[in-house]
């Protein structure tokens, strides 16, 4: 079977996220690439019928080349992130509170520094119906040169250099988002963090931990200056 490993940990990561309620039904979607491959869930199949065999294999333009279902709707989103970053691995949920929060702000306000393990700042994309060119180019708009998104009136997207990464990285963004509900349905003013203190969160985030194999990478991230500019791999 053509990347059989990628393959299982596809299934392993839907079923897990099911576990997790990241995703609910046959909602959401997972991509690993391998070279000039994607190995991608197929459409409308309930995660717990899933099977290693029933994953699809696509080229980068999405011709199949191993793929006995038809590939979910999203996979013209998926190969958008692979055409546009250096992503190894997409997960998209809908999340409730990812996908309510994404309903009412343009960017995920910065109420924790874990914002930080997604690039510093979390936007979110204009409503594009699913499955269109037009969504796939709005996401990587708002994706930029971070980890993470909000997808307006559906729900969220995280990237990584492998499946484990992206899917914990999509578990922060979902507590993120909670969070900023919470604070949000308050009645108080916020006390945001300011793009100094994010970047403050970022350096500290630099060997932090027990293995520096360990962890989520963080991408970009806005620095003490006001500016957007790269960091080095950090492994929190």
């Amino acid at each position: 079977m053509l990347l059989a490993d990628a393959r299982r940990e596809v299934v392993e990561t839907c079923r897990r996220a099911v576990e997790d309620r990241l995703v609910i039904g046959t909602a959401g979607n997972v991509s690993v690439r391998v070279g000039d491959l994607v190995a991608v869930t197929p459409s409308g199949l309930d995660y717990g019928d899933l099977t290693p065999e029933l994953v699809g294999v696509h080229e980068l333009d999405g011709t199949a080349v191993e793929a006995p279902l038809k590939p979910t709707s999203e996979l013209p989103m998926h190969l958008a992130v692979y055409n546009a970053t250096d992503a190894r691995a997409v997960v998209h949920t809908h999340s409730t509170a990812a996908a309510a929060l994404s309903v009412v702000v343009d960017e995920v306000p910065a109420v924790h520094y874990y914002l930080a393990l997604l690039g510093g700042r979390v936007l979110v994309a204009p409503y594009r119906p699913f499955g269109t060119p037009e969504l796939a180019t709005v996401l990587v708009e708002a994706l930029g040169d971070r980890s993470a998104c909000l997808l307006a009136n559906h729900g969220a997207v995280a990237t990584g250099d492998d499946l484990g990464q992206a899917y914990q990285r999509a578990g922060y963004l979902e507590w993120v988002c909670e969070v900023a509900l919470k604070v949000l349905g308050a009645g108080r003013e916020p006390r945001l963090l300011t793009e100094h203190e994010m970047s403050q969160a970022v350096r500290n985030f630099i060997g932090y931990g027990q293995s520096a194999g360990d962890g989520l990478q963080v991408g970009v991230v806005v620095d003490v200056d006001g500016g957007d500019g790269p960091t080095p791999p950090l492994r929190p």
